[in-house]
């Protein structure tokens, strides 16, 4: 199997991660609070302004995208030390390869070089795989619950708030 390699994208890569994004929302529309037809038809300026908002990794195996992730500042959080991972994406095909763990370690590794010391992981209570994936990265569960931002059978009405620690920090602790 062909190395994956992942890359952060930068806002002049704007076109690369407007691609992949949408490919993961044609393939799991149920997975992502956004519709394929309201990002289609967002134009430059609006791309633009997401990678300047969130750094994005996007993986590669053999030249072609097969994942992406984003990082952001965990919103609610009291300061910025609070890090976000979200829209995490596998295509299909790349699925149980690695892919997804990949893109978290580099996340969390890009977390800690911006000085977060925990980063925060929402999902679904009832999907046990991505449960039991965050829980094999080292993310632990909270008392945090919100509604889920698109109710699938698969996720359930709620998601809880997992967190994994940066740093020299291991303990678990969370402000939103």
């Amino acid at each position: 199997m062909t190395e994956i390699t992942v890359r952060p994208l930068g806002e002049d890569d704007w076109q690369d991660y407007r691609s992949v994004r949408l490919a993961a929302l044609r393939e799991s529309p149920e997975a992502f609070a956004a519709s394929i037809d309201e990002e289609e038809a967002y134009d430059e300026d609006l791309w633009r302004d997401r990678m300047r908002r969130s750094a994005r990794l996007v993986a590669e195996r053999a030249g072609g995208a097969v994942g992406v992730v984003s990082i952001g500042t965990a919103k609610g959080s009291e300061d910025a030390s609070a890090g976000e991972l979200f829209g995490l994406w596998v295509h299909p095909e790349a699925r149980g390869s690695g892919v997804a763990t990949t893109l978290v370690k580099e996340g969390a590794r890009l977390a800690t070089e911006r000085g977060q010391s925990h980063l925060v992981y929402w999902v679904g209570t009832e999907n046990g795989r991505a449960v039991a994936f965050a829980s094999g990265m080292g993310f632990r569960p909270t008392d945090y619950r919100r509604p889920m931002g698109v109710v699938s059978e698969e996720d359930g009405e709620e998601e809880i708030a997992m967190v994994l620690p940066l740093g020299d920090d291991r303990s678990p602790t969370l402000h939103l």
